[in-house]
């Protein structure tokens, strides 16, 4: 009896580890070979190297920064290779989740476009990573002909900002009404009256052509000190 119960503990013993071992170990990696590396590496570094040049394209801030731009192609490769080893072994993509639950990512986004070409660059790279090749370019000319498409429409009517320092309250009307002859819109932002200093304006303009000659105009009224013409990236309120 003794004999009986423990052979039959001994055979449920090594049924349990057997299948264990075989369900979750033995098929936890996946083997890849260096073409399939190289493949995926070289289009996640193409689509890379396309979100490059659309931002580059679209981009219409202050200042371009080639550092964040040269930054999407390796965030697509780096993520392609992050989703290469987390699908390809199970132990690595459990390790893999802890060790980027504690990554922070601290620098300022300046541009809201900017987050879409982040967002774009990590995508491109799991889609890639995941073996979509076919999905990861379809998707990537999509959202690249749309960028371009959208970001055009804007380009044409550059912002600026329009600083003038009048003397008095007429000559600020003569050039309010000057202003309006050159302008497509027009905006005031702020009016600042100080005594003994005049009056300081800060108006939003858009131009109907890009042509700045209207701030000589400007300056030879009566009464204006001075005329600042400064570009500025925002969206004038209408």
């Amino acid at each position: 009896m003794d004999a009986t119960t423990s052979a039959v503990t001994t055979d449920q013993t090594f049924t349990f580890a057997d299948i264990f071992k075989n369900s979750f170990l033995e098929n936890a990696v996946t083997n890849f070979s260096i073409v399939d590396v190289a493949i995926t590496l070289l289009i996640s570094f193409l689509l890379g190297l396309f979100i490059y040049a659309v931002y580059k394209k679209t981009f219409n801030g202050v200042m371009y920064s080639r550092n964040f731009n040269v930054s999407l192609v390796g965030m697509a490769m780096i993520t392609t290779l992050i989703i290469m080893g987390v699908t390809s072994n199970i132990v690595l993509s459990l390790g893999m989740v802890g060790a980027l639950s504690i990554v922070r990512f601290r620098s300022a986004i300046k541009d809201p476009m900017d987050i879409i070409f982040i967002f774009w660059a990590i995508a491109a790279g799991i889609v890639s990573g995941a073996g979509q090749y076919l999905l990861a370019i379809s998707g990537s000319i999509v959202i690249g002909i749309m960028l371009i498409i959208f970001t055009s429409k804007t380009t044409n009517e550059i912002p600026y900002m329009v600083v003038v320092n009048c003397s008095n309250s007429e000559a600020e009307k003569m050039l309010l009404t000057k202003l309006v002859e050159h302008v497509k819109r027009m905006k005031i932002k702020s009016k600042a009256v100080r005594g003994g200093q005049g009056i300081e304006l800060t108006i939003e303009v858009r131009l109907r052509v890009d042509n700045t000659d209207f701030v000589n105009a400007l300056a030879a009224i009566e009464g204006v000190n001075d005329v600042v013409l400064v570009s500025y990236n925002g969206e004038l309120a209408v």
